[in-house]
């Protein structure tokens, strides 16, 4: 989240900025610099305070030795009444500090200087287009007939198990999904990321620590009565390893890899692209995590892309590079770049990919920071993360852009990991 220090500083510049995300500042602005004023005014009182009762409590002994008892009792009075106030101002003081809070929570992140402005998906702009389009001919079927002609997915079973959006893989469908999985982790390995297995439930911290809570609350599935999220994307767990933590900077970055079942809710996106495996309550994903110094983390960002795209190309899928426009651009993040592959069936872009940059925003609520051997205070670092890859799609656009008349090609790359050359 924004700091006030930032806020105060920056107030104009930020509300500026902050419109490119359809966001008005302005009134909130202005309560959390209200709030903080109050804060300081009852500190203030509060350090006041303490300061007598210090040095009344330092008296008392002294005139009772003097043999003033009269006195000191009467100091002894002041300092009862002083410690009420004390508790008093505490207590204010919490209260402003949490509506603060609760505040800042609210306010999105800054996007960097080059988003584009916009109000969604129709104003991304496309930085690069690239790969061959497949001719199909006439005969081509989309992925969830594909999937029924060869008994990959089965939607209806799914649907008598769990509900619509929780499919079920089966045979072949079911070994291309585990090699897709572990493909994309071979390849974010061998680029360096650190693979962990992070749990699939968080807590209400961790939910905060990233951004998902409260932005995202509704599309989270919430266990109640433990009080625990199911995870939309394992950039929450892995992220929040470093949640109150200080690293060396000679450390950074900090680079991990994880592969999870993801859980969305998905709320108000029905009767939106949701054949088949379009659009899923579960669905799995491998994500890549890095924490980096603020004075890297564009340069990383780019190296972050450039890995994600190299990994499309050894799936030989047309795709293409969006930057995306301020309303597209999630609340937590400053810049992002998403990746779309060509689905030849259906004869439309999708999305397989965010890759994004938070600067110090997940940061400041993770309490995530770092030092160096020369700095006398620890400082913010920056976080980011990107989908490398989130499989629904990229299977959908598999079976379609590779069916022929006598099955679907597997793309040389997974062969070693499926066993098979064709379904």
């Amino acid at each position: 989240m924004l700091s006030v220090k930032y806020i105060q500083e920056n107030k104009d510049e930020a509300i500026k900025a902050l419109k490119i995300k359809n966001f008005d500042a302005e009134e909130i602005f202005e309560k959390i610099i209200n709030l903080d004023s109050e804060r300081k005014e009852i500190q203030g009182k509060q350090d006041e305070a303490q300061a007598r009762m210090n040095s009344i409590s330092k008296e008392i002994g002294l005139l009772f030795k003097q043999g003033k008892a009269e006195e000191a009792n009467k100091a002894k009075a002041e300092t009862a009444e002083l410690k009420k106030n004390i508790s008093e101002y505490n207590a204010k003081h919490n209260e402003i500090l949490k509506d603060l809070n609760d505040e800042l929570l609210n306010v999105p992140n800054i996007p960097n200087s080059i988003v584009p402005p916009g109000k969604g998906e129709e104003d991304n702009v496309v930085i690069k287009e690239q790969g061959e389009m497949p001719n199909l001919g006439d005969n081509n079927l989309p992925h969830w007939d594909l999937a029924k002609k060869y008994n990959l997915i089965d939607f209806e079973l799914g649907n008598k198990i769990s509900g619509a959006g929780f499919p079920v893989f089966r045979g072949k469908g079911a070994a291309l999904q585990r090699a897709l999985i572990n493909f994309f982790l071979d390849e974010n390995r061998n680029a360096g990321y650190e693979e962990v297995i992070p749990p699939l439930v968080v807590n209400e911290d961790s939910g905060y620590g990233t951004g998902q809570l409260p932005d995202k609350e509704g599309q989270m599935y919430h266990i109640t009565e433990d009080n625990l999220y199911l995870i939309p994307t394992a950039e929450v767990p892995v992220t929040n390893i470093y949640r109150d933590v200080i690293l060396n900077a000679e450390d950074l970055p900090v680079m991990n890899t994880a592969y999870s079942a993801c859980f969305r809710r998905e709320a108000g996106s029905y009767g939106k692209d949701v054949r088949g495996l379009n659009r899923l309550h579960q669905f799995d994903k491998v994500e890549i995590v890095q924490v980096a110094h603020p004075d890297k983390s564009y340069e990383i960002l780019d190296q972050m892309v450039s890995h994600v795209e190299k990994i499309i190309q050894k799936l030989e899928l047309p795709y293409r590079i969006l930057r995306l426009c301020g309303g597209d651009t999630s609340f937590t993040s400053a810049l992002t770049y998403d990746f779309e592959v060509y689905s030849a069936a259906q004869d439309k872009w999708l999305e397989v990919s965010s890759v994004s940059n938070f600067e110090n925003y997940q940061a400041n609520r993770l309490k995530l920071r770092f030092k160096d051997k020369n700095s006398k205070k620890p400082q913010l670092a920056h976080t980011l993360n990107g989908s490398s890859l989130a499989l629904p799609r990229i299977m959908a656009a598999l079976l379609e852009n590779f069916q022929t008349a006598d099955g679907i090609k597997i793309p040389e790359a997974l062969q070693k990991y499926t066993g098979f050359e064709a379904i």
